[in-house]
């Protein structure tokens, strides 16, 4: 049953920018689905004031996608209905879609009959289709459901993209935003410089997913061609799902310091260094991102939201030494975690 869409338009939201964390994947010891605790989860973002939930994505855990693991439909049905809940929600569900065309389609189909928004639509498992033919896919996928698409760095299945594949990406009616996420500033250039020569660049947001450069993404201007200038209006982050509640407060003293507020942008400066410390110890930079989602379960578990750190792959564990950093970037930022605000409504949210 579709969840209902209750609040203002989720899609007008996404376009002026919103803070969306992707949305982990709670187990048990037994890799099974821990109903209670994934509930616990949606609750905190939508309660932290995030304006959306992306769902089935990477840190989700890609293996979802396994039609033999039957997670996708619960997984996805159970965000939307703990969503639900709230009347005054303006929650924008975003479901995360990939493979090839026809599972792409497939799986927005599902999306859409949950009463999903929008899909984001992730390089992983597409084979080893052209630039043109991604295109195509997204086309098809459009027609499903709005589009956003999605810059995937290498070191977790993404794939190097021109800046012509992101104008002819831009271009598609369907595509409202592009999640950019490679981890490269040169990438991340090419992704705006694409949008700019789009016909279609007032129409698509764009969000950051470069963990590594949270701070710096959304404080920048891309003036291009005299046009109105290109900026980051919002992000849709791994490192967003935890500490969230302090995530929205940073968004929004990115917008003041982009105002002009000194103040802001002195708070801004003096957490950017630390942000990227912090997310290179929680996504195990070291290990080569190995420990990425491992890590955003030891955060959550120290915060009481997860029992432990399981991943449907059984390998999928910290690296060695990452456990000894995040000691000590827990240690040295307190400021940035939002365990007060965790510890006030843990009890509520697994009832």
């Amino acid at each position: 049953m579709a969840a209902p869409r209750r609040g203002p338009d989720p899609l007008k939201r996404f376009r002026a920018g919103t803070a969306i964390p992707a949305h982990p994947l709670a187990l048990d010891s037994r890799l099974t689905l821990d109903e209670r605790r994934q509930r616990a989860l949606t609750r905190y973002y939508l309660e932290a004031g995030a304006g959306g939930i992306a769902v089935a994505v990477h840190t989700t855990q890609f293996a979802i996608h396994e039609p033999h693991r039957g997670l996708l439909r619960p997984v996805l049905e159970l965000a939307a209905t703990t969503a639900a809940e709230y009347e005054d929600a303006r929650t924008l569900l975003v479901a995360g879609v990939c493979g090839g065309t026809a599972q792409a389609v497939k799986e927005a189909e599902l999306a859409a009959d949950l009463g999903y928004h929008a899909v984001l639509l992730a390089p992983f498992g597409a084979g080893p289709l052209s630039e043109d033919e991604l295109v195509d896919r997204a086309a098809a996928v459009g027609t499903v459901l709005p589009v956003i698409g999605f810059y995937l760095q290498p070191a977790v299945g993404g794939r190097s993209l021109s800046r012509g594949f992101w104008t002819r990406l831009a271009d598609l009616p369907s595509l409202i935003g592009i999640k950019v996420a490679p981890f490269d500033r040169y990438a991340s250039l090419d992704v705006v410089l694409g949008v700019a020569a789009s016909g279609r660049r007032a129409e698509v947001a764009l969000y950051t997913g470069n963990d590594d450069h949270i701070v710096g993404d959304l404080l920048s201007t891309h003036p291009v061609d005299g046009a109105d200038a290109l900026e980051f209006v919002g992000g849709l982050l791994g490192q967003w799902s935890v500490w969230t509640h302090s995530a929205v407060r940073l968004l929004e003293d990115a917008r003041r310091a982009k105002a002009g507020d000194h103040a802001a942008m002195r708070e801004l400066m003096a957490v950017d260094s630390a942000l990227t410390d912090a997310n290179g110890a929680i996504f195990d930079v070291v290990g080569g991102f190995r420990g990425c989602v491992p890590g955003i379960h030891e955060v959550l578990r120290r915060q009481g939201l997860l029992q432990g750190l399981w991943c449907l792959d059984e390998d999928e564990v910290l690296s060695p030494g990452q456990l000894e950093e995040i000691d000590r970037i827990w240690q040295a930022y307190p400021h940035l975690r939002d365990d007060d605000f965790v510890a006030e409504h843990t009890d509520r949210w697994l009832s």
